[in-house]
């Protein structure tokens, strides 16, 4: 009977280097990740016409990802906790060459950072599964990293045999305690520079709507569609939008800020066109679910004077997480609680609403935000050339 003998040879590891370099690497490949999506993070609540290219589809669309409540955590967004995280990381990688960590210090204190950068990764991709609905190319990237920290780090303690975790973890701060000056120097960077990253960034993503200026006229056209604005514009824009949809609430935002600062030149009309296969024919699958009854509430309140008060607390929901409680809004917008929950389910309501679809249909609109100038369509904003020349007339 032939019997094969077992390979006892022990593994032989590469030169330390090679395990060194590739961790530090990976973590700069992270903070680079981290910096890129901070950018994105910032352009989608603040430039118009930004679209990342990762925004691909609605199953992978980073802007989508950008746009949800849960892509900010303790007051800052995400990718900055991702830089913070990273650097801090990488500032502690010098103490894992010195001649006096003899390849085994502070790898365990490495490994269980890397293992809390995974375990954050594995929360973010369940919230982006369950809750979100979509997935951030970039993102993906860096739980990947976030994973290849973890094996890298845990190879080095395999490869040049570190103690048990407890062991390794006391003898690692025992170690930072011998270097305090440097280490001291990393985790005073570590909390300065949260406390003032935090201090310093703009609450940007959280769009406030200028008031209503109590000399800014307002009204309904002869077709019954809310305005606002001018009597006498030089600039008339009718828009179409959906209640769930992000670049909406960034167009509703910005025309609000140009009415306010152009009161006797542009007039506002709103139109509905919610994206929400309840009410929408074009919609052949659940999107936006929602969007449709938001819009039946804006059409009740402007029937009791109260359009643009709604508008802009419906516009607020956009990318909340949390669901949308009728009683509040009546409250904050000053009408009947009781027959606000009543007028979803009128007919005379639903009518409306599917004259105003209707009406974007026959404009061949399949998308929001839509407006309409002078005849012309333009879809996801307005060509600033087209606001230009209206208001230099």
């Amino acid at each position: 009977m032939l019997r094969f003998a077992k390979n006892t040879k022990p593994i032989r590891p590469l030169p330390f280097a090679v395990y060194f370099y590739t961790t530090v690497l990976l973590a700069f490949g992270g903070l680079i990740i981290s910096v890129y999506l901070a950018v994105s993070h910032y352009r989608v609540y603040t430039d118009i016409g930004y679209k990342s290219f990762c925004a691909i589809s609605k199953a992978i669309n980073c802007d989508t990802v950008s746009q949800s409540s849960y892509s900010i955590f303790l007051g800052l967004p995400l990718p900055i906790w991702g830089i913070i995280g990273y650097t801090f990381f990488l500032l502690l990688t010098p103490l894992a060459k010195n001649e006096g960590a003899e390849r085994k210090r502070i790898w365990t204190l490495l490994f269980l950072i890397s293992a809390a950068f995974s375990f954050y990764s594995l929360i973010l991709a369940a919230i982006s599964t369950f809750y979100i609905g979509s997935y951030c190319i970039m993102c993906i990237l860096t739980y990947a990293v976030n994973l290849l920290l973890l094996f890298y780090t845990r190879m080095v303690r395999s490869r040049f045999e570190c103690e048990g975790l407890i062991d390794g973890f006391r003898l690692d701060l025992r170690y930072l305690a011998v270097n305090k000056r440097y280490g001291l120097m990393v985790f005073s960077l570590f909390l300065a520079g949260s406390i003032l990253t935090k201090a310093a960034i703009p609450s940007y993503w959280q769009f406030e709507t200028p008031p209503l200026p109590a000399s800014l006229s307002s009204g309904v056209t002869p077709s019954g569609q809310p305005w606002i604005g001018a009597e006498n514009p030089k600039l008339t824009i009718t828009e179409y939008t959906d209640y769930q949809c992000f670049q909406c609430k960034k167009m509703h935002f910005y025309l609000r800020q140009l009415i306010a600062q152009h009161p006797d030149k542009i007039k506002l009309i709103h139109r509905n066109f919610p994206v929400d296969h309840e009410f929408n024919p074009i919609i052949k699958e659940p999107f936006h679910v929602g969007s449709g009854k938001m819009a039946l509430m804006a059409i009740y309140a402007a029937m009791q004077g109260k359009f643009w008060q709604m508008n802009d607390l419906l516009f607020k929901k956009v990318g909340e997480a949390k669901a949308i409680n009728m009683r509040s809004l009546a409250v904050a917008v000053g009408i009947d609680s009781d027959a606000l929950i009543r007028s979803i389910n009128e007919p005379a309501l639903r009518q409306k609403l599917a004259e105003d679809i209707k009406s974007g249909l026959k404009l061949q609109i399949d998308g929001t935000p839509a407006y309409v100038i002078d005849g012309n369509v333009h879809t996801a904003r307005i060509p600033p050339e087209v606001i230009k020349a209206a208001l230099s007339d």
